[in-house]
């Protein structure tokens, strides 16, 4: 049976939503929508405070479920930590009514209360009992950080306040607040998403940070997110080089690409042609690049899918070769990128598996960033005084600064 508000509240959406928002004018559509967030904050607190009472009154045995929880998800359709987090805020707007009625009156959101919520856990106000804590100070102080501050601040005002009530307490284990989760798309992506301790996270973005701030080339349109994700798995491509990871299944981590030899010499694109270590699939243009400065290993596959022959593995870069590039590039050739040679792959110009010789001259350093790029479309050349020249795929030449006047360049040219 729905209730004589929420009836006026549904009538009141109906209203708001019927009005036309294009061509509104930007100071209006921000006037509109301060005051929605505030409507917003004060529903989302009533919604809390419902939820609680059902909890007080068993209501969600009405429909057979065993806790407020079970009931947001198998009706409401929460995720379990929404319905977690809504049940734990509408208890503490129990506990802390300054906050409540701050939340009321919507001067508050339901992120800030779920800021404040643990302190209000009962082992947290068992604790500020026997220490003598006033939690009716606590809750004012705590919810006017709410109102006037951002939610940094809030989260560690919250945080310093907890650790000020067990200022004696067990040290916790780090290893129990981390946790990495990865999922495999059909198409070979990877997601993942994960928690750190204050330490592990400190560590994760010192290493990524210290990689992306040293890679800032002129001209770089990535997103900060995109450069970061590019830093990772630079970091990963060093410890990976380095040698010094643990063995994995009798052998040093490496990534694993499978691909019949008629697909990797085929200059086409090849889409799905090769699989890796994991299961991924990737496309031959793909391969060929990883395929640049790797372990090669042969085998033969009869017309069953046995194999027949293996083939001795040999590294297509032997080492006494790559330090030979190195000596010579001292890190990335591509126009414009100071990459140290570190993070470099040798790069054949012209592939080995076109015939391409795996020798010094035939051989250059390039990033993972440019690899890429030389391998779709661009390429690098070597002059014979040495210096190294970078094309786009239309033919043009990628420029540094200084760059040289029209005449120079008709010089150089000839």
């Amino acid at each position: 049976m729905r209730s004589t508000g929420s009836a006026a509240l549904g009538a009141a959406l109906d209203e708001l939503s019927a009005e036309r928002l294009d061509g509104a004018f930007g100071p209006a559509l921000l006037e509109r929508l301060g005051g929605l967030l505030v409507l917003k904050n004060r529903l989302d607190a009533e919604v809390a405070r419902t939820v609680r009472q059902c909890e007080l009154a068993d209501a969600a045995e009405v429909d057979g479920n065993a806790s407020m929880q079970s009931w947001l998800r198998g009706h409401a359709r929460f995720s379990a930590s929404a319905a977690n987090a809504l049940v734990r805020t509408g208890r503490a707007l129990e506990q802390l009514p300054v906050l409540a009625g701050a939340a009321a009156a919507g001067e508050v959101s339901t992120e800030a209360v779920g800021a404040i919520a643990p302190v209000a856990d009962a082992r947290n106000v068992t604790a500020a009992h026997e220490q003598g804590v006033d939690m009716a100070d606590i809750d004012e102080l705590l919810t006017d950080v709410a109102r006037t501050q951002f939610h940094p601040h809030l989260r560690r005002a919250v945080a310093h306040y907890l650790a000020r009530l067990d200022p004696d307490g067990a040290e916790p284990d780090p290893t129990d607040q981390r946790t990495l989760t990865l999922s495999k798309h059909s198409d070979g992506t990877l997601s993942f998403r994960g928690e750190l301790d204050a330490v592990g996270g400190e560590k994760l973005q010192a290493a990524i940070e210290s990689i992306l701030q040293a890679s800032r080339p002129a001209g770089d349109t990535r997103t900060r997110a995109q450069q970061q994700a590019d830093a990772l798995v630079q970091l990963c491509d060093n410890a990976l080089a380095a040698g010094h990871l643990p063995v994995l299944r009798t052998s040093k981590p490496h990534a694993v690409v499978t691909i019949p030899i008629g697909d990797l010499v085929d200059p086409g694109t090849g889409q799905g042609a090769a699989t890796l270590g994991f299961g991924a699939t990737i496309s031959a243009a793909r391969a060929r690049w990883l395929a640049c400065d790797s372990t090669v290993t042969r085998i033969v596959i009869g017309p069953e899918g046995q194999p027949l022959d293996l083939g001795r593995s040999h590294r297509v870069v032997p080492h006494h070769l790559r330090r030979a590039v190195e000596a010579r590039d001292g890190g990335c050739v591509f126009a414009g990128c100071d990459a140290p040679s570190h993070w470099c792959d040798v790069h054949h110009l012209l592939h080995w598996a076109d015939g391409g010789d795996t020798s010094l001259e035939n051989s250059g350093l390039l990033c993972e960033r440019h690899h890429t790029k030389v391998h779709h479309g661009f390429r690098v050349a070597r002059q014979p005084d040495g210096r190294w020249r970078t094309y786009r795929p239309d033919g043009t030449e990628v420029l540094v600064l200084p760059r040289p006047t029209d005449e120079q360049v008709t010089t150089r040219a000839g």
